[in-house]
């Protein structure tokens, strides 16, 4: 819809999505350490209350480029979040139940991945994309309300004055770490992959042979459902199977699923999606559940480490997959992903001769 409005070709109308992930994974490196300080409730509430009012006011411009710029700043309130929750759950949790507790945090990512896509594009269809972003930020707005009244306050909090040197030398050593650099690494692998294949699988959808409307499209989202099943499963698995194997075979997963989507027929591509968000999912709950309990100190700067990785990948794949539609249309997107995630499973492989 941004490509017909403004007239911006595939790559440009991904700047929505990727200005927010790149100032994103630019303001968790800083506001995760910031929470050591000031506290994780009050920085998470605040976050998401700023998010929720540059959303409605990203409704009222019809300028491209303010509307990227506001985007960037919605991207930044919200690194607020995510570099502190998983944090936030480490801390608060019983370690027995952390890696259950990750993927039931990244079900409710999930969760709201797929309301926001659906609810916006049938919005966006029968109304416009200027009604569909006030709606979601009012939304996103009272929910922000009801986080900042029921969220309990941390118990096991102890606030830490920021001491610049210490802060920039446990980003060093984590980066330094061979097996927290890998998971670095495959984070900023998995979210690349899945964003790049919703950003245009849509664009594949509109096209010959099926010419299926953006609202239509938008029900696509309901495969991101698959996240909330498959996140706390994988954390149920990896007690009773290595982490490695279910991290391979669910990187495995979301080839098989890309591989499933060249079939030009729309029952196959939604089953190879569904394959590949399961494995995607899992992928992510293990990872970064694996950083928590990896991290023997500075744990949110590592958390914050791995979360830099994790939103660069969506915004630099982001963007690049246009290049690969405008040139090879879907077939060179499923090339560009699946190289990338064999080059993920032999990270992981890495992973276990480490350890």
């Amino acid at each position: 819809m941004f490509s017909k409005e403004f007239s911006l070709s595939a790559t440009e109308s991904s700047l929505s999505l990727s200005a927010a992930t790149a100032t994103m994974a630019i303001g968790t490196l800083f506001i995760g350490p910031l929470s050591d300080k000031i506290g994780r409730k009050s920085i998470m509430s605040f976050s998401l209350l700023v998010a929720a009012i540059l959303t409605i006011i990203c409704a009222t411009t019809n300028s491209w480029m303010f509307i990227v710029f506001l985007r960037s700043l919605t991207g930044l309130a919200l690194s607020g979040v995510v570099a502190v929750a998983m944090t936030y759950i480490m801390e608060e949790i019983d370690p027995e139940y952390v890696s259950f507790c990750m993927g039931l945090y990244i079900s409710g990512n999930t969760i709201g991945g797929f309301s926001g896509r659906l609810l916006s594009s049938i919005l966006a269809e029968y109304f416009s994309w200027n009604i569909a972003l006030i709606v979601i930020g009012c939304f996103s707005f009272f929910s922000s309300c009801l986080f900042l009244y029921f969220l309990p306050s941390s118990k096991n909090f102890h606030s830490i004055s920021i001491n610049v040197h210490k802060f920039l030398k446990n980003f060093y050593l984590h980066f330094k770490n061979p097996t927290l650099f890998i998971l670095f690494v495959i984070g900023f692998i998995l979210m690349g992959s899945f964003i790049t294949i919703f950003n245009y699988i849509g664009y594949r959808l509109m096209l010959p042979p099926f010419f299926l409307s953006p609202s239509t499209i938008g029900f696509l989202s309901i495969i991101y459902l698959t996240g909330v099943y498959s996140s706390p499963k994988a954390g149920i698995l990896t007690h009773k199977y290595s982490r490695n194997n279910i991290l391979s075979i669910s990187l495995l997963l979301m080839i098989l699923g890309l591989l499933i989507t060249q079939c030009n027929h729309i029952l196959m591509i939604i089953l190879g999606l569904i394959i590949f968000s399961g494995g995607f999912f899992a992928s992510h709950s293990i990872a970064s559940s694996w950083i928590g309990s990896y991290a023997k100190f500075a744990k949110v700067q590592a958390t914050s480490l791995y979360l830099f990785f994790y939103y660069l990948g969506s915004s630099i794949f982001g963007t690049c997959g246009g290049f690969f539609w405008f040139y090879l249309k879907w077939k060179g997107i499923s090339t560009f992903i699946i190289l990338v995630l064999i080059f993920g499973i032999f990270m992981s492989f890495k992973l276990k001769k480490i350890k």
